[in-house]
């Protein structure tokens, strides 16, 4: 301190100015970044959740709170740029252009009469509307089929809505990748850091692990649980792999046996879910829609629109259950159990989604006897396809949520009041449950999947995400904190968060596809929405261009033909194969850093 005062009395006046500001300037943004850490959402919960059970499980709420923030983005998104021209529209505060019936359609194609609720209602009629999607909530801004204007003039500006609509869907399917890419990165550095070497971690955790702006006793206390918890998962997984080496020929010999005829049965009961969703699904939209339409619906009708989220959800819950107990004869690592549950999990669940989908394209496309002639698509089942789509996306997301609640309510609890009040054997043998953090995570990214999936077709569907998880996240701490033990095989925060958001985008890789089918191949309905004067909704940005100067349309034709495109690869591979040699370098140069250390 003393060089650096008499290094600035030689300094003129405005060097000096410039770097007490700039020492000030740090010093505040310091201080307003300490303020903000006081404001991130369930601080204090995750780090008492963190303390008691550990980082595996702190790292699952902290994945959730990421979710809970990603659907709230988004859900601005769309509400700034789709939802709020409608409202102004409807308001008469700027004028607006309804998007025109298209020409050369014949008028079939063009009836769309939703089936919103007349006359006397009963209340059990709102609560099936309300779980369905259907009646009066068709005829709201929840559903594709009520945006409708195809312009919103500001003066002499003129705001194209159906472009709109669909840039904000790239726009936050974009968000996603790049927040979840980003995220990912910084897990798996800290994998790096972590599988690098067992005894540096050691090392670092007994010299390097103590955190001294610690002042709090009960943060004291708190860190010390996580650090005791990240010292007991090390010297399990050295257990695990002592183990495994020692293991003689015989032993390894029918493990391997055992794992092969486990994983015939787990194909077996996917094979079954997937054939019974499909045709479930085919059986479902013969039969309802029709009476939707035509206003004929009976009890069992009404019963046989919720077959298909009804059997998804049985599928999804009773699926990872007989994995997790069917994991326990396969003899693998903790960090290994929960990735190969979860990717069995995640699998079943997601292509549930997509056989669901699948059935639904089958029958939207349906062009047997001339179905599909005049429209492209099946108009008598589907006068506005996007809806149902729509429809069955939102009847997923509300499901999940009440198998969550009631999981809760009706398993977790009572199991405890068991277990604490009751002597009975039987009880004693199945114990006080355990925090299962695969599947756990399955269910929020099964749910996230569905959302990204169906805010193309319902824009207020991450709107209802967010309440979702935001409820979901105090009853999973009310079951953990009151009802569960901390888990007998610790498992580590940094592996965890890094899987769990692969896993998401697998999840939103997954979703790209149904979309961009959606919006590239199957026709736009031409009964409803902001692209009934297109073919597809694909067709609005081309259509857009075309608007263009002459120059301008010239370039970007370019750079989607296949004379920009070849290049542009070439130049990718260099730079990847650039950046891959200079991994390669970096990592020789970190392993003679790690052998000096040693």
């Amino acid at each position: 301190r003393d060089s650096q005062q008499a290094d600035t009395e030689h300094l003129s006046r405005w060097e000096k100015w410039r770097r007490t500001s700039s020492k000030s300037l740090k010093k505040a943004l310091s201080d307003v970044k300490g303020l903000l850490s006081y404001l991130v959402l369930w601080r204090h919960d995750i780090h008492k959740i963190e303390g008691k059970f550990g980082t595996g499980i702190q790292s699952y709420f902290s994945f959730l709170r990421f979710l809970v923030l990603m659907n709230f983005i988004i859900f601005i998104l769309m509400f700034s740029f789709v939802i709020l021209p409608i409202i102004i529209s409807n308001y008469g505060i700027f004028n607006s252009t309804i998007a025109s019936r298209p020409k050369n359609i014949e008028d079939n194609c063009t009836i769309y009469e939703p089936n919103g609720n007349k006359g006397l209602v009963y209340f059990y009629t709102y609560l099936q509307d309300l779980l369905s999607g259907t009646g009066f909530l068709e005829v709201t801004c929840l559903f594709y089929g009520y945006y409708t204007i195809d312009a919103v003039w500001v003066s002499i500006m003129r705001y194209n809505f159906p472009l709109a609509y669909l840039l904000t869907t790239f726009a936050y399917l974009a968000l996603s990748f790049a927040w979840i890419i980003k995220r990912s990165v910084e897990g798996f550095k800290q994998n790096l850091v972590h599988d690098a070497d067992p005894f540096q971690s050691y090392c670092n955790k007994v010299f390097a692990g103590w955190d001294f702006c610690i002042t709090d006793p009960n943060a004291a206390h708190l860190k010390h649980r996580s650090l005791e918890y990240e010292l007991k998962t090390d010297l399990h997984e050295e257990k695990q792999k002592r183990k495994i080496a020692q293991r003689t020929m015989k032993k390894k010999l029918c493990i391997y046996s055992l794992r092969i005829f486990i994983n015939i049965i787990v194909i077996a009961i996917l094979s079954g879910c997937f054939y019974s969703i499909y045709r479930v699904t085919v059986f479902s939209q013969e039969n309802s829609n029709v009476s939707i339409r035509n206003d004929t619906r009976t009890d069992l009708v009404k019963a046989v629109q919720y077959l298909p989220s009804i059997v998804i959800t049985l599928a999804n819950f009773i699926g990872p259950l007989i994995f997790s107990f069917l994991i326990r004869f396969e003899d693998y690592t903790p960090a290994f159990e929960i990735k190969l549950t979860l990717m069995r999990c995640v699998f079943v669940r997601l292509a549930n989604i997509g056989v669901l989908l699948f059935s639904l394209w089958s029958q939207i496309s349906d062009c047997g006897a001339d179905k599909c002639k005049p429209c492209g698509y099946n108009y008598k089942l589907y006068p506005c396809w996007e809806s149902d789509v729509g429809q069955e996306m939102y009847k997923l997301m509300i499901f999940d949520f009440i198998v969550i609640l009631a999981v809760a309510l009706f398993i977790h609890f009572p199991r405890k009041l068991l277990v604490t009040y009751c002597s009975c054997k039987l009880v004693k043998c199945f114990g006080q449950q355990e925090f299962v953090i695969s599947d756990n995570v399955l269910e929020i990214i099964y749910g996230q999947t569905i959302c990204w999936i169906g805010t193309f077709f319902s824009p207020l569907l991450p709107a209802i995400a967010t309440i979702k998880y935001f409820i979901i996240f105090y009853i999973k701490k009310i079951v953990l904190i009151h009802t569960c033990k901390p888990a007998a095989r610790p498992i580590r925060a940094s592996s965890s968060n890094f899987f769990f958001l692969l896993v998401l985008l697998i999840g939103l890789l997954l979703a790209f596809i149904p979309v961009g089918v959606g919006i590239a191949r199957i026709p736009s309905s031409k009964a409803c929405g902001p692209f009934r004067n297109f073919n597809t909704s694909w067709e609005v940005i081309p259509d857009t261009i075309l608007q263009f100067p002459t120059l301008l349309q010239q370039i970007l034709f370019g750079m989607a033909s296949e004379a920009f495109a070849v290049p542009f690869l070439v130049i990718l591979c260099i730079i990847m194969f650039y950046f891959i040699a200079l991994a390669r370098a970096h990592k020789r140069v970190v392993e003679q850093l790690r052998e000096q250390l040693v």
